[in-house]
């Protein structure tokens, strides 16, 4: 393959893809994400054919179908418009916080291979830490509310685990009477939020043995003897795990800035892949280590590849949670109380409307038109054929 500016994932799947799968044991969900990800806006997943309605242009363009699933960098952006466009009628004038919860690396043979027992632990670990230190009034003495947002991947695409959270600045009182709000530039110190969270993570874990919810299955296959998998455990109590606080927030808007950036990201961008030639696949990472400094890796396009399907995530598995004040379940009469307590008069909506075709959330959110026709600036672009869903062995149009 060339290189090029416009080099997509879904371009190193389709010329790479089935080598990897012949050589490769899979997953259901990673072959079914691949499959995905290769069809999405191609003629394998139909679409339809409009015709600008302007009498001196009649340009006629085609339109695929996306394949919407989660793990596609080309499905994202809508879906995570919409979701930030939700999360405004839950914003209150206040400070919000970032806290960045991780686990030791060592940990992540063992994560990969129980990828939903662990991931739902680290969430739930996360979760408690967080709401028992807020309700502690040697820390805040609140009840506060965050979302958390899991993600799978470091800068250079390899697992590393970990867990973004929006923290409300203050919370509730235990009576519920009034707003407690935290110190202007400060939290929880990140000692206290690393030490639970250790010890709780650690105890879950053994929990998680006892009770025959992992499996251990090549290297690690020697942990599923109980003696062995104690000294694994035990030998994490003395080391270093990482929680950081990042400074506050300065106004509402920079809180949905920054959601958009965490919330339906994924390992990498299309933007991030800079060519793909001769076997090898050159992308655009950060590395923190050196400075925070851009540089350029380039791997062969297998390992690629492998590094890519290590962040699909279990089917149906939730990587955006909301706790405490967010949690769905009373999140409406949580936020209406607390702005009433903090002396605002916005009201939350209710979300029921009229539905929306994606056409016009695009132009809404997003401020595109595609019903304007792309040649002429002026007409609107009317349907005139469905395109139904083409076999990659039928004749090629984009398969």
């Amino acid at each position: 393959m060339r290189a090029s500016h416009g080099v997509e994932v879904a371009d190193i799947f389709r010329q790479y893809g089935p080598d990897y799968r012949g050589s490769h044991p899979l997953s259901f969900n990673q072959l079914r994400t691949m499959g995905a990800i290769e069809a999405c806006r191609t003629s394998v997943l139909g679409g339809h054919r409009d015709k600008c309605d302007a009498e001196d242009c009649g340009h006629v363009e085609a339109s695929y179908n996306s394949c919407r699933n989660r793990h596609c960098p080309k499905c994202q952006t809508l879906q995570k418009e919409k979701w930030i466009e939700a999360r405004v009628q839950d914003l209150l004038p206040i400070t919000y916080f970032h806290v960045v919860f991780s686990i030791p690396s060592q940990l992540n043979p063992l994560v990969l291979m129980n990828q939903k027992v662990m991931y739902d632990l680290l969430f739930r670990c996360v979760s408690e830490t967080l709401v028992t230190l807020a309700n502690d009034p040697a820390h805040l003495g609140a009840r506060i509310g965050f979302i958390s947002i899991l993600h799978t991947w470091g800068q250079n695409l390899m697992h590393h685990p970990h867990v973004h959270c929006i923290v409300t600045g203050g919370g509730l009182s235990p009576e519920g009477d009034r707003w407690v709000p935290s110190r202007k530039n400060f939290f929880i110190h990140v000692v206290a939020l690393s030490k639970l969270f250790k010890y709780k993570f650690l105890d879950y874990l053994k929990t998680c043995f006892e009770t025959a919810a992992l499996i251990f299955p090549g290297g690690i296959s020697h942990l599923v003897e109980p003696r062995a998998f104690e000294r694994f455990r035990s030998a994490f109590y003395y080391k270093k795990w990482v929680v950081y606080c990042k400074p506050p927030f300065s106004s509402a808007e920079r809180v949905l800035q920054y959601l958009g950036r965490y919330t339906h990201r994924i390992a990498i961008s299309n933007n991030s892949i800079l060519e793909v030639q001769d076997g090898k696949v050159s992308f655009r990472w950060r590395d923190y280590a050196d400075g925070d400094k851009q540089k350029v890796m380039t791997l062969q396009a297998s390992e690629f590849i492998r590094r890519f399907l290590l962040h699909v995530l279990p089917p149906r598995f939730v990587r955006i949670r909301h706790h405490g004040l967010l949690a769905n379940r009373s999140r409406k009469d949580n936020i209406s109380l607390c702005r009433e307590l903090l002396g605002t008069c916005k009201t939350v909506t209710d979300d029921k409307q009229t539905p929306e075709t994606w056409q016009e959330q695009l132009l809404r959110i997003c401020g595109i038109d595609v019903t304007t026709c792309p040649v002429c600036k002026k007409g609107k672009m009317r349907r005139i054929e469905v395109l139904l869903p083409r076999r990659c062995n039928d004749p090629p149009e984009q398969c």
